[in-house]
């Protein structure tokens, strides 16, 4: 057996700042080197960040990227860090004359998902993702073309076989192929977005590919937020045997450094197996003497809730620092929705870049004005109160507006207003609306749905104040005092937008109606099969038509993290205009 020094940097990149990226890789570069590795694995995408979507197809950006990936190796070796292997993704494009003309049905300009191989100054070979994911939240069919080789590198005697992301999660192409390589390693680099639980499924992939291709397997990945989706890192490594016996914190940017014993590389030669050529490249081919390894460590795994409330935390603060924001104003109504959110966005940011407003009507309970003023003191955020009616009577006397109308108004009046602070100070606003009410329309369009990010997008009712409990139960845990006062989780929810009001006047009871919205939204089941599964029909049908009309607001909606299966947006993607009407009344007659 051969020794190899391994550091998986998990990063927090930005998409398009090429620079910016760049520093980052040759920081931890240098903390590799400092720490004694032989190879630094950095995530897939790395030097452009992930995803660049139809960046891919503008042929300056892909320029930059294949221009800074040669001078980072050069400045890597100027810098007295040419000795380590670097494996570093990036933007490419395929080479070859029939690559290189736009046809129809293929991305134009023919960009690649690519792992360059970086020595002594030189990109001494790239390998290209086989695999192109075209489902959920991924594009990459319509941004890619794919390759068609595994790459194995000698290193230090070991042949290390790369892989890029989805080439793990799917059977066949380069990762299967390993096993035929001979391979010591397979160092697959990722941006693999988070969702709830995730980390479970890809710990069962790593060690089922691992027993596959019968050699270790190293996983690295980014963190980080973008947009709608948040990384969470999770680095990992296994041996042949798919024990994981290494691995990385959660949403923590960092690098794990692991000593590993390896098979000596046999000398099989290239060829092609399967359709995919093996492609060889010596590095090392001499193994290193022995020496004195380190002791691998594994991160302790965090709690649902935990997990949950990192990588909305994490999203909201990458959002807000990476598009250049400082603070971050909300609507505070004393409920569970904007108390969660403030405490994220205190959690995100620091409670000094956060303004909260509270808005009473002449609905406003005293309950919830002060639950509103109770948590700007625990929390520590800006705390101002604009009443509301001033500005909405002018508007009632002059157009009459009743019912529904009067209703909506006085969300429309809060968005103006904070839409106004917002224009002069500079702030995010911060949309505070949750899964469940996004889903059935429960929102007032140009009302409490404006902001420009909304940090509970895609997280249903119910969880809202499971994360709200495990929030105060944690500030208990670590001797602070909790930020979320315990009568905005205890009370039950209301807009307060006449007397009395309460959610379950248009709604039923949030449990049921989360338990009906997972099968609804999340598994695609129609009204026949709700039914089926025990759902009062009139129910069903009153939601499903809730469910499909609100199509147009959630096209409006600020883009939030993902952290469910399918997330609106850019995993549940259906059209506006649309005839087509599940009827469980119908259902229920067959």
């Amino acid at each position: 057996m051969s020794q190899l020094r391994v550091a998986l940097a998990q990063l927090n990149v930005t998409v398009g700042d090429v620079d910016g990226n760049a520093e980052k890789i040759v920081a931890w570069t240098r903390n590799a080197v400092e720490r004694g590795a032989h190879v630094v694995a950095f995530p897939e995408m790395a030097l452009t960040g992930y995803p660049v979507e139809d960046l891919a197809l503008r042929g300056s950006f892909v320029d930059a990227s294949q221009a800074k990936i040669q001078t980072l190796a050069k400045r890597l070796a100027d810098e007295g860090l040419g000795d380590i292997v670097v494996v570093c993704g990036y933007l490419d494009r395929a080479t070859g004359t029939a690559m290189g003309v736009d046809r129809l049905g293929r991305p134009k300009g023919s960009p690649t998902n690519a792992a360059a191989v970086i020595h002594q100054g030189h990109v001494v070979t790239s390998a290209v993702k086989h695999h192109l994911p075209n489902y959920g939240v991924f594009d990459e069919f319509r941004h890619f073309v794919p390759g068609n080789t595994l790459q194995v590198v000698r290193i230090h005697g070991i042949d290390v076989a790369l892989a890029i992301c989805e080439d793990l999660w799917q059977d066949g192409g380069p990762v299967a192929v390993a096993k035929a390589a001979d391979a010591g390693l397979l160092l697959v680099i990722n941006s693999s977005p988070y969702e709830a639980n995730k980390d479970d499924v890809r710990g069962e992939l790593v060690t089922r590919r691992a027993r596959e291709a019968d050699c270790a397997l190293a996983y690295v990945n980014l963190i980080g937020g973008q947009d709608e989706l948040v990384f969470d890192g999770d680095s990992l490594i296994s041996d042949a045997e798919g024990n994981i016996f290494a691995r990385a914190p959660q949403f923590e940017q960092g690098s794990m450094v692991v000593d590993l014993e390896l098979p000596a590389a046999t000398g099989t030669p290239s060829g092609t197996h399967e359709g995919i050529e093996i492609v060889h490249t010596v590095i090392h081919e001499d193994a290193l003497p022995a020496y004195e390894p380190i002791a691998a460590a594994v991160a302790p795994r965090l709690a649902d809730e935990a997990e949950m409330y990192g990588a909305i935390v994490t999203g909201l603060r990458d959002y807000v620092q990476k598009n250049g924001f400082k603070s971050v104003l909300l609507g505070l109504s004393g409920g569970i929705d904007s108390s969660l959110v403030a405490a994220i966005a205190c959690d995100a940011i620091g409670s000094e870049h956060v303004f909260g407003i509270s808005n009473p009507s002449v609905y406003s309970s005293d309950h919830s004005k002060d639950d509103a003023a109770e948590l700007a003191a625990r929390t520590g955020l800006n705390y101002r109160v604009i009443p509301i009616q001033p500005m909405v009577q002018p508007f009632l006397d002059t157009l009459g507006l009743t019912d529904l109308a009067e209703e909506n108004l006085q969300a429309r009046v809060r968005a103006v207003i904070w839409m106004g602070l917002s224009n002069a100070d500079g702030h995010l606003v911060l949309a505070c609306g949750n899964k469940s009410e996004l889903s059935v329309g429960y929102s007032t369009i140009y009302g409490d749905a404006v902001g420009g990010f909304a940090p509970l997008k895609d997280v249903p009712k119910t969880v809202v104040w499971r994360l709200a409990k495990w929030r105060n139960e944690d500030a208990k845990a670590r001797g602070k005092q909790p930020p979320i006062p315990e009568n905005s989780i205890a009370k039950p929810p209301s807009a307060e937008l006449r007397p009395g009001q309460q959610d379950t006047d248009s709604l039923p009871p949030y449990d049921l109606l989360d338990d009906m919205l997972d099968d609804y939204v999340e598994l695609d089941r129609g009204s026949a099969e709700l039914v089926a599964a025990g759902f009062e029909t009139e129910l069903v049908s009153k939601v499903i038509q809730l469910v499909d009309r609100a199509e147009y607001k959630r096209r409006q909606y600020p883009p939030g993290p993902k952290i469910t299966h399918k997330a609106f947006g850019r995993d549940r993607r259906l059209p506006i205009t649309n005839a087509w009407r599940e009827d469980a009344r119908k259902a229920a007659e067959h």
